[in-house]
């Protein structure tokens, strides 16, 4: 799969998270708290604009979901290896209220993540 596209998403931020497959994998299943390698770009809701992207830096990324926001804790899990799923996640499932302290606090975020393998 190439990066995708993020398109502007009409109407008010979401207050919960929202989940939506772009496209099912066949592959493995992730679990809960289980180690996952992804690809993945974030935009900001509002803005469009991106401010993360593993794509970028030519790589994916493996980590435990547990060390996670809880957008990805809860967005994640129940996603199937060569699947690519939308996140848009509310701040108090992202980075904190507006002042947490994070440059992102107080943001809606919208994640494209491509689920590369699981472990």
């Amino acid at each position: 799969m190439d990066k995708p596209e993020i398109d502007f998403i009409e109407g008010p931020p979401p207050a919960e998270l929202v989940i939506t497959d772009v496209v099912e994998g066949d592959g493995a299943v992730a679990e809960p708290g289980g180690q996952v390698e992804v690809h993945y770009v974030g935009v900001d809701f509002e803005t469009g604009e991106q401010f993360d992207a593993s794509w970028d830096r030519g790589s994916t990324i493996s980590f435990p979901l547990n060390g996670l926001i809880a957008g990805w804790q809860e967005g994640i899990p129940g996603m199937k290896v060569g699947g690519r799923r939308q996140l848009v996640i509310p701040p108090a499932m992202a980075y904190g209220e507006e002042g947490a302290g994070h440059r992102l606090s107080g943001r809606t975020l919208v994640f494209v993540i491509d689920l590369v393998d699981v472990g």
